[in-house]
């Protein structure tokens, strides 16, 4: 697959800081930008940053100085989700895109951004934006498309950078501690290499096995999980790496994040492959938001729009009909629905997608 090296990358600098620059400029190359950066907010403030040296001075700004106080971009957001990348021009009302932010990059010749916001579980938001130059005009769709196909890897990676708030992971024992979560990293055999107390929370979910193995006891679920493991070393194409575990016995539901340890992230682990946590999902009686199911289980946009239609309640050919496409097209994006969520009926998915974390209420704009 022509990205391996750069998904690679991603992977790495989930753990790696200093690798978001280079990883910003590849992905700015890709998307014919002339550069980006990641930005990490707690509720609407910006906290950390990590950019490419043109856009730096911005995102430095956007961070650490006023422009957190007078945005209204990310209540946009809260007010109005997105799914993927989409460009700021199309996305955003002009008397919200015209912050001070677009300013600076417009005085220095910057114009159109393509960005995405991904919420994390925890509540934080990870935002990705990329800045082209006002003479080669907007991102073209193909630029956005071939984003949109990193997505899913940008959300898994960014929901271990939350954990660690953009530093360096120092050492495997402390990462894992750090992280908040039950986590345990493995070799490419499913051996444990090395895990943290919190996993002994889940230890009726997550059993040892032989020569140091783990097991979800469930076994349609487990089945995704030894098979993620096994084609682990392989390619990223295809590989369920975000898994469902269903409720049961009164026992939330959780989802098991399985990370590829490449570059120096591995090192980092010394010589684990793969990094696993676990995620409690908390059961609501409201729809989650749908950019929530694109970071949790890899959803495309049009797979999270159908799921949010039948989480609403609604029959698959009227959800079909609320998605704007054919009956036909709905049954194969719901096959690779429940592919990826590790669900195998309607009811499930339904029941797993309620599971799922709202976004908290926002006060209005």
């Amino acid at each position: 697959m022509m990205h391996d090296r750069l998904i690679d990358r991603i992977y790495e600098a989930a753990f790696n800081p200093e690798q978001w620059t280079p990883v910003l400029e590849e992905l700015s190359v890709l998307s014919g930008s002339a550069g980006g950066e990641i930005l990490l907010f707690d509720d609407v403030k910006a906290v950390n940053f990590r950019a490419t040296q043109i856009t730096h001075d911005v995102a430095a700004f956007v961070c650490h100085g006023g422009w957190r106080k007078t945005s209204r971009r990310i209540q946009h957001f809260h007010a109005q989700p997105c799914s993927g990348f989409v460009t700021a021009n199309e996305y955003f009302p002009d008397d919200v895109r015209i912050d001070e932010g677009y300013q600076m990059f417009r005085a220095m010749g910057l114009d159109s951004q393509a960005g995405t916001i991904i919420p994390m579980p925890g509540g934080e938001l990870v935002v990705f934006a990329f800045e082209r130059w006002h003479r080669l005009g907007l991102h073209e769709p193909e630029a956005i498309a071939q984003l949109n196909l990193l997505h899913p890897h940008l959300a898994r990676a960014s929901f271990i950078a939350t954990r660690l708030g953009l530093e360096h992971a120092q050492a495997a024992v402390a990462t894992l501690a750090s992280l908040g979560l039950p986590a345990a990293v493995l070799s490419y055999s499913g051996k444990v290499r090395a895990a943290n107390a919190l996993l002994d929370t889940v230890a009726d979910r997550l059993i040892p096995t032989a020569y140091g193995g783990l097991a979800v006891n469930h076994a349609a679920t487990n089945a995704l999980f030894q098979d993620a493991i096994a084609q682990a070393r392989g390619t990223h194409d295809g590989i369920v790496r975000s898994i469902a575990v269903p409720a049961q016995n009164e026992e939330r539901p959780l989802i098991l994040h399985l990370l590829p340890l490449r570059r120096s992230a591995h090192d980092i682990f010394a010589g684990a492959d793969i990094l696993l946590s676990a995620t409690s999902v908390h059961a609501s009686t409201f729809v989650p938001a749908p950019q929530i199911l694109m970071g949790l289980f890899d959803l495309t946009p049009a797979e999270v729009k159908l799921a949010a239609a039948l989480a609403e309640g609604r029959s698959l050919r009227d959800a079909a009909a609320a998605s704007g496409i054919q009956f036909s097209t709905a049954r194969s994006y719901l096959e690779r629905i429940f592919r990826k969520t590790g669900t195998k009926q309607q009811s499930q998915l339904v029941a797993l997608l309620k599971g799922a974390p709202p976004l908290p209420g926002r006060p209005p704009l």
